[in-house]
């Protein structure tokens, strides 16, 4: 693992780790760009490709559904939660995560892997949120449900084995800006306080434009598509719960760890919110792993690299500390 000095640039940057290559080569071979497709098709590839076929053990998996935000922003519409907890005992810190598919895609069971290595690694309970996805229901609809769910799991923690006094929150890539938005909001009187924020390879600046090379599964014109249907009017585009990056005020947000990829379209915008953090005083963590791709931790149980980096990131969360 390289830790990325805040900063520095992305140029400089070696081959796709070989290891990796191997693993989605049959992933890659012949798929086409996620924006080249309709939207169902997209959903429908994307969970058959990425749900597991033998997930990581854990020894408690629960589903259940709370009362989440309709479209007019009022309680009423159902949002499924699936726990994760694993060799720990009650009460253990939560971690909500948000999965990622540019808010466009994306299911509990396609992000199950990530989930049950956070919870295996962490010794937190993992809350996974079925957010809403765009562009049937479009920003700020997943925010909305993400709010939803922390303040459930706030004041729920105790009646599923988790201690509301230790609360931090994560997500994969548009579930990275979710996480983020949610560590913004948490900042507010009267909501939920958040020990920590983990980041991978978020996608948090709709224009950024990105000089890295693009890795496999995740190409620019994908980024930008998943934006497009996202954001329902083009003045989202600088609001900060939608985007992260356009947030001017970074001061007080919860202890981050940021992980990025020199082989991804998303690894500049991630770098330079880290250093942002970083500049405003926010304890921040930036692991930089330049020869491997977006979705990477995905593959932890296939490459070496992906393995080492999952470790990190767990380490950083499984630290929390309990809130004010």
């Amino acid at each position: 693992m390289d830790y990325f000095p805040l900063g520095c640039h992305l140029s400089a940057m070696t081959d796709l780790d070989p290891q990796l290559a191997d693993a989605i080569g049959h992933l890659d071979d012949g798929l086409p760009e996620w924006h080249a497709l309709s939207v169902e098709s997209a959903r429908r590839l994307e969970d058959e490709l990425f749900s597991p076929e033998d997930p990581p053990p854990v020894d408690h998996v629960r589903e259940f559904g709370i009362d989440g935000h309709g479209d007019d922003g009022e309680p009423g519409s159902n949002l499924p939660l699936r726990t994760y907890r694993h060799d720990v005992d009650p009460p253990a810190p939560v971690c909500l995560f948000f999965h990622g598919g540019g808010w466009v895609m994306g299911t509990l069971d396609s992000a199950d892997d990530l989930a049950r290595e956070i919870a295996r690694r962490t010794g937190c309970l993992v809350v996974s949120v079925d957010y809403r996805l765009a562009p049937e229901h479009p920003f700020p609809a997943a925010v909305d449900d993400a709010r939803a769910a922390l303040s459930w799991v706030a004041e729920n923690a105790g009646s599923i084995g988790g201690d509301p006094n230790r609360l931090a929150v994560a997500g994969s890539s548009a579930g990275g800006a979710i996480a983020a938005a949610l560590a913004r909001w948490s900042r507010r009187d009267e909501v939920p306080s958040l020990a920590h924020q983990l980041l991978l390879y978020p996608i948090v600046d709709p224009a950024a434009e990105a000089t890295a090379p693009e890795g496999p599964l995740l190409s620019r014109a994908d980024v930008d598509w998943f934006w497009d249907e996202y954001l329902g009017s083009p003045v989202d585009r600088e609001n900060p719960y939608a985007a992260p990056a356009a947030g001017t005020d970074l001061t007080g947000l919860p202890p981050a760890t940021v992980v990025t990829a020199g082989f991804d379209p998303l690894g500049e915008e991630g770098s330079a919110y880290a250093e942002r953090l970083d500049d405003a005083g926010v304890p921040v963590e930036h692991h930089h792993y330049p020869r491997l791709s977006h979705g990477f931790l995905s593959l932890a149980d296939r490459v070496d690299a992906a393995d080492e980096a999952m470790d990190a990131a767990a380490d950083r969360l499984a630290e929390i500390q309990v809130t004010d």
